[in-house]
């Protein structure tokens, strides 16, 4: 087993790797992995998102990394972005010590880690990555797929507009073309990868239109994706179970706490090139 923490220079985002080695006489093929980016309206990382996230992956079969990515100030300039990519790409470039198969590489985000999660998988090819990227293969930063949980998407009528103010380094609503330039349904292209979604439809702090626009741009993008939608259910649910719902009886919903095991199943089923 190894467990590390690392930080990904230039920046100052760490990743916390939780990976199952063969050691002894264990002998186990290669593990697929993901990066699991928590919310926090890009304000914060929350804690409830990211450990708890990580053992029911690691206990389902597949390595797994945590980004606690840079927030606040930190946000702007693409700066999540920039440390998403590096982390996917560290990933890649060390799948043998961490005995992953590179060709699955997801990302898992929440809230506005969703939108990080998301925007790893629509973004990953803009020109400002390449400087630190370097001589990489193109490509090695895009995951193979993303799992999106009550994701922060658009940035228009729907908006959460604390994610956005971080995302853009100021407090106003922002121009159209900077607001565009983050609302990911916009962003969708054949280049995207397919999706793993799920949100409530009571959602009040992010709507569930965020969801719906991401759905209907990939579904006009030819983009697989699996998608749940919940009828009941507060905003920041994670594993909606008594260790991740913080003293809440609203944050612990039985009917919805089957999402991860739905999550994990498509991740596993996924056959890229095969």
């Amino acid at each position: 087993m190894i467990y590390e923490t690392l930080t990904l220079s230039p920046t100052e985002a760490t990743l916390t790797a939780y990976a199952y080695v063969n050691m002894g006489d264990c002998r186990t093929p290669p593990r697929r992995a993901v990066v699991i980016c928590p919310g926090g309206g890009y304000q914060f990382v929350s804690e409830r998102e990211a450990e708890p996230i990580a053992k029911k992956f690691l206990g389902a079969g597949m390595n797994v990394f945590i980004l606690r990515y840079t927030v606040g100030a930190g946000a702007a300039n693409y700066a999540p972005l920039i440390q998403i990519s590096l982390a996917i790409k560290h990933v890649r470039e060390n799948a043998e010590k961490y005995h992953i198969d590179p060709r699955y590489v997801y990302t898992c985000g929440f809230s506005a880690g969703g939108h990080l999660a998301c925007s790893a998988g629509t973004l990953w090819n803009l020109p400002l990555l390449k400087p630190y990227l370097g001589d990489a293969p193109e490509g090695i930063n895009r995951p193979t797929g993303m799992i999106l949980a009550y994701p922060v998407i658009t940035g228009g009528e729907y908006a959460h507009r604390g994610s956005f103010n971080n995302l853009l380094g100021h407090t106003t609503d922002g121009t159209e073309p900077e607001l565009d330039a983050f609302s990911l349904e916009k962003q969708v292209g054949a280049h995207t990868c397919p999706a793993f979604i799920w949100h409530t439809f009571t959602d009040k702090t992010v709507p569930i239109q965020n969801t719906l626009l991401l759905a209907e741009a990939m579904t006009a993008a030819n983009i697989p994706y699996e998608l749940h939608i919940y009828p009941e259910g507060v905003h920041g649910l994670s594993l909606a179970n008594f260790e991740t719902d913080n003293g809440k009886e609203s944050i612990n919903v039985p009917h919805l706490q089957g999402w991860i095991d739905l999550a994990i199943k498509w991740a596993m089923d996924f056959n890229y090139g095969e």
